[in-house]
C-alpha cells in the first residue's frame, strides 16, 4: 500500500500536534526550510567512542534489526539505530535506497537531532520521547521530503530514553503497518535488555492470558529482595494502570497482595509452572518468576554508564566471593541512576559524570555537610570500570593529624613508636586499581598536601620507613564543604594540588534547594520501614518537610524520618504527631522562613474515638511550620475538650510540648 505525500489521511494523523511543536522548535533553532542539510559525519574516533558508549544498546538491538529488515526487505527502505543524542549508530537497508539515503547523510556517524535536521522522525521522537511518523512534506528541510520515517524511542530498563529505532523509506512506498513493526521491535529490544540487567532481583513476568507469557505482550516488573519496586516495562505499566513514576511508591505486596516470601513459596511449589495472582485492582493474572544465582561480575556499557551484571563464573572455584556479593549489593543501592530522583540539578550532575566515566579524570564534589557527597562518590565508583576493585574512603577531617600520613601512605615495621610488627598498607596502596575517595580534602594538613600531589603526579607511593616506592593506579575523587579558592588565597591549600584534583567539579545542592524532596522522603521511608505496604506521608507533614531549612541536609532528614517511623508504629500514614519532639520544638526557628508558595493549604485531620475530624487550615500569607503544628494541637485539644494528656497521646508528643505552646494556642480551647 502506498500513499502520496499530499494525502490528507497522513496530514491529519495523530502525530500532527507533535509535528507542529517540532516545526516551531526547528524555527527557534534558526533553521530555514531551504537550508542545505549538514552532511558531515563524526570522525572515526568519535564514532568509535559513541559505539563504545552505546555498546549495551547495540548488542541487543542489532539482532532485532536483522529480523525487522527481513520483514521490510525490497521495499526501498532501511532500518536505523540511533543513540539518544540522535547520532546514527547502525543501519541496514536495500542497496538502491542506501545510496539514495546517503545523499542526505542518512548513515552512521551523522547527527539527526532536531537541532541539526529540524523536524524528522528520529530527532522528534527523541525530543518528545514518543513514537512518530514523519511523512514527506512534514519534514522541516525540503531536502528530506522524499522520505517517510517511522521512529520510536527505545527505553532502558529504568525508563530513560537510551536511543531510537527508525524505519525510513521512499515516501511513495510508505506502508501503514511500518510503525507497528518498529514499535514491536523496540519493545523486543527493551525486553531483552530487562533480561540482561536484572539477575539477583525478583523479576515477575505476567499477563492476564497465559498464552501471552514469553511474548512481547508480557509485563515485566522488577523488585529488590525486600519487595521494593525498581522498574517495569511498558506492558507492565499498562496492566498496572500506572506510570513508572507512580509505581515507584509501591511494593510487591501493594501490587500483588502477597508478600515476597509467600510468592517465593508459591513459585517453588509450582516447579516452573505458571501461577495465578491477583493485582491490586482485582484483575487475575498468570505469571512466572525467574530464580538466578548471583555470580561474578563484569561491567556492561549501558547508555553511557556501566551496569554491574553477572558473568559466567568467577575464577577459582567458580563461586562468587563475599566481596563480589557486597559489591553487587552496593551497586544495586548506590548507582548514579538510583540517585536520579527527579531534581534537575542532580540530573545535570549525573549527565556530566557519565560523560567522564572510565576516563580517570579527577572529580571534585562540592556541597554542604550532609548533602550525600560520600554516596555520590560510591555511586561513581560502582558505575565505573573499577567497580570490581576497592573503593577506599578517607575522611581527612576525622583522622588525627599525627596519624593521617601513615593512614594514607602506610608504613614499614619500626617506622615509629607503636607501629605494628609487620607494618601496614596505606589507604592509597589499598585502593590500587580502584577508587580513592578523599572526603573533606580541605582539612588535609598543608605538609601532606605536597606528598599527595607527588603521589598523584608520579603514581607511586613510599610507605613511611620504606626505602622503595610502590606503583599505584587509582582513580581519585575528593569532596569538600569549604571554599578551596579562598583557602588558596590565604595560603592554607596548595594551588597546584587544587588544579590536580579538580578535573571535573560538580556541586550537590542542599536539600532545601532540591525539587525531589517528596521522592527522596518516600525512598527513605521505604528503606527504614519494615512494613510490606509503604507508609504514606500526610499533607501537613509534607508541608513541614518542604518548608524546613534542613541545616543537616539528608543526614538530618534520615534521622527525623527513621525516628518518626518508629513513633508511627503500625500507622499507615506519617502524621505531625509522629515527628520527633525535638524537631517539632525547633519549628519556631524554622517558621521564621518565608512560606513555600507551592505549598497548598493543608487539612489537619485528628483521629478521635468518634472518628476523624477534618479541619481546613486557613489559607493565609504567613502560613508556616509553626502554624501547622499549632493547628494540629488546637484541633486535638478541641476534639478532646481540652484534655492535654489525651491530646498529647493522639499527637504522639509529650504533654510538656503542648504546655510550652499554650500561650500561642486559642483561648477557647481551655474554656
Amino acid at each position: 500500500m502506498s500513499t502520496s505525500a499530499s494525502s490528507p489521511q497522513l496530514e491529519s494523523t495523530p502525530f500532527s500536534a507533535l509535528i507542529d511543536s517540532s516545526r516551531q522548535r526547528s524555527k527557534e533553532y534558526g533553521l530555514e526550510e531551504n537550508d542545505r542539510p549538514d552532511l558531515s559525519r563524526a570522525a572515526r574516533g568519535l564514532m568509535n567512542q559513541a559505539l563504545e558508549e552505546n555498546r549495551f544498546l547495540y548488542q541487543h538491538a542489532a539482532p532485532v534489526m536483522e529480523t525487522l529488515y527481513e520483514q521490510i526487505a525490497n521495499t526501498h527502505s532501511m532500518v536505523l539505530l540511533t543513540a539518544r543524542s540522535g547520532m546514527i549508530l547502525h543501519s541496514l537497508g536495500d542497496a538502491d535506497f542506501l545510496e539514495k539515503a546517503s545523499q542526505v547523510a542518512l548513515q552512521p556517524g551523522v547527527d539527526w537531532s532536531e537541532k541539526g535536521k529540524g523536524t524528522n522522525a528520529i530527532g522528534t521522537a527523541l525530543a518528545e520521547e514518543k513514537p512518530i511518523v514523519v511523512h514527506g512534506s512534514q519534514h522541516f528541510l525540503q531536502a528530506n521530503r522524499f522520505l517517510t520515517c517511522s521512529c520510536t524511542p527505545i527505553f532502558d530498563p529504568y525508563g530513560k530514553v537510551i536511543g531510537a529505532l527508525d524505519v525510513t523509506g521512499d515516501h511513495r512506498s510508505y506502508h501503514q503497518h511500518t510503525m507497528a513493526l518498529a514499535r514491536m521491535s523496540a519493545q523486543m529490544i527493551e525486553n531483552h535488555m530487562f533480561a540482561d540487567v536484572f539477575h539477583t532481583e525478583i523479576m515477575v513476568r505476567f499477563h492476564t492470558r497465559a498464552e501471552f507469557l514469553g511474548t512481547l505482550m508480557e509485563g515485566i516488573a522488577v523488585f529488590d529482595p525486600d519487595g521494593r519496586f525498581i522498574t517495569a516495562n511498558r506492558s507492565a505499566q499498562f496492566q498496572f494502570g500506572m506510570s513508572s513514576g507512580a509505581l515507584a511508591a509501591h511494593t510487591f505486596y501493594s501490587l500483588f497482595r502477597i508478600s515476597t516470601s509467600q510468592f517465593h513459596d508459591r513459585v517453588r511449589t509450582a516447579k516452573g509452572n505458571v501461577i495465578s495472582l491477583c493485582l491490586h485492582n482485582g484483575v487475575t493474572i498468570c505469571c512466572r518468576a525467574e530464580h538466578k544465582t548471583p555470580r561474578a561480575f563484569e561491567t556492561v556499557n549501558f547508555s553511557g554508564a556501566d551496569i554491574v551484571r553477572p558473568d559466567a563464573q568467577s575464577k577459582g572455584d567458580g563461586k562468587a566471593s563475599n566481596s563480589d556479593m557486597r559489591a553487587q549489593q552496593k551497586a544495586s543501592l548506590s548507582s548514579l541512576r538510583y540517585l536520579d530522583t527527579g531534581d534537575t540539578q542532580i540530573a545535570a550532575v549525573i549527565e556530566k559524570l557519565q560523560l567522564v566515566r572510565g576516563r580517570d579524570i579527577p572529580i571534585m564534589i562540592l556541597g554542604e555537610t550532609g548533602t550525600g557527597k560520600d554516596l555520590l562518590a560510591q555511586a561513581i565508583h560502582n558505575d565505573s570500570p573499577r567497580a570490581q576493585h576497592n573503593f577506599v574512603s578517607v575522611n581527612c577531617a576525622s583522622i588525627p593529624e599525627t596519624l593521617i600520613e601513615s593512614e594514607l601512605f602506610g608504613y614499614e615495621e619500626g617506622a615509629f613508636t607503636g607501629a605494628k610488627r609487620k607494618g601496614a598498607i596505606g589507604k592509597v596502596q589499598f585502593a590500587h586499581e580502584g577508587t580513592l575517595f578523599l572526603d573533606e580534602i580541605g582539612d588535609m594538613p598543608k605538609h601532606l598536601q605536597a606528598r599527595l600531589l607527588r603521589v598523584l603526579q608520579e603514581r607511586k607511593v613510599s610507605p613511611l620507613g620504606a626505602g622503595k616506592e610502590v606503583e599505584v593506579d587509582v582513580a581519585v575523587i575528593c569532596a569538600t564543604n569549604k571554599n578551596l579558592k579562598e583557602m588558596i588565597a590565604r595560603g592554607e591549600f596548595r594551588e597546584d594540588l587544587y588544579y590536580r584534583l579538580n578535573g571535573l567539579v560538580v556541586r550537590l545542592p542542599a536539600l532545601r534547594e532540591r525539587q525531589d524532596l517528596e521522592v527522596v522522603a518516600r525512598k527513605i521511608l521505604a528503606s527504614v520501614s519494615q512494613a510490606q505496604v509503604p507508609m504514606g506521608i500526610s499533607k501537613e507533614v509534607m508541608s513541614i518537610l518542604r518548608q524546613y531549612p534542613w541545616p543537616g541536609n539528608f543526614r538530618q532528614l534520615f534521622n527525623v524520618l527513621r525516628t518518626a517511623v518508629v513513633m508511627a508504629g503500625d500507622s499507615e500514614e506519617l502524621q505531625v504527631g509522629h515527628l520527633p519532639e525535638e524537631f517539632l520544638d525547633g519549628l519556631n526557628y524554622a517558621g521564621s522562613r518565608q512560606p513555600d508558595p507551592a505549598a497548598a493549604p493543608v487539612e489537619i485531620r485528628v483521629e478521635t474515638p468518634a472518628g476523624s475530624v477534618p479541619t481546613p487550615a486557613p489559607a493565609r500569607e504567613n502560613h508556616n511550620l509553626e502554624s501547622v503544628a499549632l493547628e494540629a494541637m488546637a484541633q486535638a485539644l478541641r476534639s478532646t475538650r481540652g484534655n492535654v494528656s489525651v491530646a498529647a497521646k493522639l499527637l504522639g508528643v509529650s504533654r510538656n510540648t503542648i504546655y510550652r505552646k499554650k500561650a500561642l494556642l486559642p483561648n477557647d480551647i481551655w474554656d
